[in-house]
């Protein structure tokens, strides 16, 4: 008798080949759709930085004391020293005239205006620390300070 060699796979070898690229394609898929759903983040964040940083621009731009006498308006066009933004909520991000660009409308924003005494040699009664903090549901959040003095 003579053997001849066989060449190829057996069926054994073929179904253990199929499994294990299949679970090496369902892992690289999965990090792939993960990556895919986090792609946006970077430039939400980027947004959610501009914003407060627009706001806080804006805030502190303003006098420390209020210049007509007549402090707490209302709207927010009539904003005319820091403390006024104090408790202001931006439900959709809003430019200095109260404009809201559509692009921004996911975005809230929340100013809190504070006395300070973090800052040395300079009285509380003279410096406020003001807050702004943006948002994007569900996981984005930017929370930026600075400080406004009298002088």
């Amino acid at each position: 008798m003579s053997f001849q060699r066989q060449r190829g796979v057996t069926l054994i070898e073929l179904c253990v080949s199929i499994v294990v690229i299949a679970i090496a394609a369902g892992a690289v898929l999965g990090v792939l759709t993960r990556s895919a759903g986090r792609s946006a983040d970077a430039m939400i964040m980027s947004q959610a930085v501009s914003v407060a940083e627009a706001y806080l621009e804006e805030i502190t731009l303003k006098p420390f004391a209020d210049p007509d006498g007549t402090d707490g308006e209302t709207l927010r066009t009539d904003f005319d020293d820091v403390d006024d933004y104090n408790g202001l909520v931006d439900v959709g991000a809003r430019d200095q005239f109260s404009n809201a660009p559509a692009a921004l409308s996911r975005y809230t924003v929340t100013v809190t205006v504070t006395p300070s005494s973090a800052l040395t040699n300079v009285p509380s009664v003279d410096a406020e620390r003001v807050d702004v903090r943006v948002t994007y549901a569900p996981n984005v959040t930017v929370a930026l300070s600075g400080y406004r003095t009298r002088y």
